[in-house]
């Protein structure tokens, strides 16, 4: 048989769904909004953990990958390290070295690690060849896969180095290795080759441990190799951790923030469909008494009265997973496909198991009360009706009549004790809907506050370049019908590309220091480096001078004060496993420097690094830019002209910086937030309207009464009003505190997620003034709630409210 049954009980069932129209509608929007958010906290949480956790395990991935110092750890030395207790297999050693190779159209590529490697298997970092074969002589390579393009391809020819005389690679083959070992691979004797052009060679071995599931496991793991060798031969460690996070956490930020949406809106929906079900079963005793006297069983109107509330839940929750796809789209689309099997579409699991829980939870929250209904006797529905209880509340009015206010008002502040649970499923939904609100408005101001801490160089009045902006971009492709290989006259295989001009960073520093409106000022340039331990390019700031004003935001330690420090941000600290205090190996060109880590940084830039040092550590290095503050009272645009004027001549520029705008991310994490909110509020003033609207309803005859002894419209309306006012404030209470705690919750969790820690300025977002209208905002959400049935009571004719019962 169907939960709608057959027959009269149908017909009974639809009448309940098409005379609540309030109730109907609330039930529906509460139950969107929940499985809205909770279908893109499931896609989020699926696509940021099955794709990476696949290929580590068919890999058999490294949960360490190790760079030791050949001067001081022999190889034979290194070998024995895989048989250190915890050390379930290994592989190597294997020599590597870092080199920045330039393409064929001239090109500089980003500075790579290559490992020398006899072959793509091994009991560790079982690599996965997509195209090609493997190196088999010198002057082969494999990269890896995410290098592959028009650009670079089978066959295609790569320059180790810039210089002419420098050896030409040929890629053989693409490959992936998901605990990102390396960049690429090739013989061991091609790193010996490469080695005597300048570059320095680590001796790489890969480990797998029993015990490395843990961050505090693997910083164990790692005491243990930097202590079977000898002091300083340990250059730098990777934990296959970071690397998944950094895999995973293109949609891991936003499932914090969502799940709390989702817990809310599930909770909320609990809460207003037993209160509507219960002010159904409440105010239609009459009628419940009707079905029973004509026939109906306990047991029909019980499910009469759970089939009222998974009706409009049931479209309410088709429609929340529509919109939940439809908002998981643009955050799904923000993660790479790192393997290139990874869907963006929302798991069809997601889309099954989120509806079907949902309609348990509501049927379980409509049961209650309508257990209620199947209990109560004929004989008493009949003859009670609707009509409250006689008496309760009476010394809530006797205590309200005592306040000097009007009377509709103290009469109005007494009405929510005559339904205790009418008013407390009221406060709750207002409770909650001042918790959405507070939560999201320090949601935004934290992403806006991220978004404003990470564009450092925009501090600046004026940026001040050594080349102009239009000779920055990389180098075109060869023309068509070109051979990009073919030699050039001066016998370079790589095609000539005339090279821009760039200004003498002397010059422009004197001409800066010269011009009347500098304030102060200091260089910048940005590059790349390799760094001992970490496959890949890191991303380094050079800074000369005073540069405190243009740096990151600090978790903890200090900025750099001089020649000697590094900055690195948490992904640094946690791929590598050090701490603020070690010291590590930077290779800068040709140049190489050991520099103790000073300080942890706020970043959030994703998987690439950025490490931030002083330009002194490398007798090479120059400022590619100088960022300039004015003077007070000097126009940024007449200096940058002025300086522009000077610099020009030499080969550079000058440009006022405009405020930036936030990323991509930012702006649809706190667009998806205020979407949420706004479903939020709308579902918390739906519930007081509900209560208001039963409420209303219940004393339409005490209203028509208030009326025939000279109540106005307007004081019907306050009436009505005031008895929620009270509701509002305890909810506003109640409900920004508790915002506020969620938010000092969720904003570390999302910043875990993405493996950095939150400075304070990014989590003290609030303001007293702030607060104190969010707690405004709990008797906004009632007010508007009941404006609708406060409408309708002062419209009411006196009439026709005395013949109402």
């Amino acid at each position: 048989m169907s939960l709608l049954g057959t027959g009269a009980l149908g017909r009974v069932v639809r009448s309940g769904v098409g005379r609540r129209r309030v109730q109907t509608v609330v039930i529906a929007v509460a139950t969107m909004m929940a499985v809205a958010s909770a279908v893109v906290a499931g896609s989020l949480m699926v696509a940021a953990a099955a794709p990476f956790d696949h290929a580590f395990g068919e890999q058999r991935g490294a949960h360490i990958t190790a760079q030791f110092d050949p001067d001081k750890a022999s190889g034979t030395q290194v070998a024995k390290t895989g048989k250190l207790a915890g050390v379930t297999a290994s592989a190597g050693p294997y020599p590597s070295t870092a080199f920045r190779p330039v393409d064929r159209s001239g090109f500089r590529m980003p500075t790579l690690t290559l490992a020398g490697r006899p072959g793509p298997d091994g009991d560790v970092d079982r690599v996965d060849l997509k195209s090609g074969r493997w190196p088999r002589k010198p002057g082969e390579i494999v990269l890896d896969a995410s290098f592959e393009g028009p650009a670079i391809g089978i066959g295609a020819p790569l320059k180790a180095a810039h210089a002419k005389n420098a050896p030409t690679l040929s890629v053989v083959g693409f490959a992936v290795s998901a605990s990102r070992t390396t960049d690429a691979w090739t013989t061991p004797a091609q790193v010996g080759a490469l080695a005597e052009e300048g570059g320095p060679v680590t001796r790489q071995m890969l480990y797998r441990f029993d015990s490395a599931s843990t961050k505090g496991q693997i910083l164990a793991d790692r005491k243990k190799l930097a202590a079977s060798v000898g002091p300083g031969a340990l250059l730098g460690t990777q934990s296959w951790l970071d690397t998944k996070r950094a895999a995973d956490q293109g949609a891991a930020a936003t499932v914090p923030f969502v799940m709390a949406f989702g817990v809310l809106g599930i909770v909320m929906s609990v809460i207003i469909v037993s209160s509507v079900i219960s002010g159904a079963v409440g105010t239609s005793l009459r009628r419940i008494g009707i079905l029973k006297a004509i026939g109906f069983t306990p047991r029909e109107v019980v499910r009469a009265y759970v089939a009222q509330a998974l009706i409009p839940a049931g479209a309410g929750i088709a429609l929340g997973v529509v919109l939940g796809n439809l908002l998981a789209v643009p955050l799904l689309a923000d993660t790479a496909e790192v393997y290139g099997t990874v869907s963006l579409s929302v798991a069809w699991w997601v889309d099954v198991t989120v509806p079907a829980a949902a309609l348990v939870i509501v049927g379980l929250a409509a049961l209650i009360p309508a257990l209620r209904a199947g209990r109560l006797r004929t004989v008493e529905a009949i003859a009670v009706g609707r009509s409250p209880r006689t008496g309760r509340g009476q010394w809530a009015h006797r205590v309200m009549g005592l306040l000097p206010l009007p009377r509709p008002v103290t009469y109005g502040l007494a009405t929510p004790f005559t339904h205790p649970v009418r008013t407390l499923a009221m406060l709750l939904a207002v409770a909650f809907g001042t918790v959405a609100a507070t939560f999201a408005v320090g949601l935004t101001s934290s992403l806006t506050e991220i978004g404003t801490s990470q564009n450092t160089e925009s501090r600046a009045a004026v940026t001040v370049t050594t080349t102009k902006p239009n000779t920055l971009a990389p180098p075109p492709p060869p023309p068509a019908g070109e051979s990009a290989a073919s030699p050039s006259p001066t016998g370079d295989s790589a095609t000539h590309t005339p090279q821009p001009r760039a200004a003498d960073p002397a010059k422009v520093r004197a001409a800066i220091t010269a011009q009347t409106g500098t304030g102060s000022y200091y260089g910048k340039d940005r590059t790349e480096v390799a760094v001992a331990g970490v496959s890949g390019a890191v991303q380094a700031s050079l800074y000369e001078g005073e540069s405190r004003s243009g740096g990151y935001e600090m978790i903890s330690g200090h900025w750099i004060t001089g020649k000697g420090q590094v900055v690195v941000p948490t992904r640094f600290l946690e791929r590598t496993s050090a701490e603020v205090g070690d010291t590590v190996r930077v290779t800068y060109e040709k140049e190489t420097a050991n520099l103790r880590i000073v300080g942890e940084s706020f970043d959030t830039s994703g998987s690439k690094l950025e490490i931030h040092m002083a330009m002194a550590n490398f007798a090479s290095a120059e400022p590619a830019s100088f960022l300039v503050e004015v003077k007070p009272g000097v126009s940024a645009d007449a200096y940058a002209q002025k300086i522009a004027a000077a610099v020009q001549p030499l080969g550079g520029d000058a440009t006022t910086n405009a405020s930036s705008g936030q990323e991509g991310v930012i702006l649809i994490m706190s667009a998806m937030a205020v979407l949420l909110t706004a479903m939020l509020i709308c579902v918390a003033g739906l519930g007081v309207l509900n209560s208001v609207v039963l409420d209303t309803r219940e004393r339409v005859h005490d209203l028509g009464v208030c009326k025939g002894i000279g109540m106005s419209p307007r004081q019907t309306m306050n009436l009505v009003l005031a008895s929620v006012a009270a509701i509002g404030v305890a909810g506003g209470l109640i409900g920004v505190p508790t915002g506020y705690a969620l938010h000092g919750l969720v904003m570390p969790l999302m910043g875990h997620a993405v493996g950095t820690s939150m400075p304070p300025p990014v989590i003290d977002v609030y303001e007293p003034a702030e607060l104190l209208l969010l707690g405004l905002g709990g008797v906004v959400i009632a007010v508007l709630g009941a404006l609708i049935p406060a409408a309708w009571a002062a419209r009411a004719r006196t009439a026709t409210a005395l013949r109402t019962e």
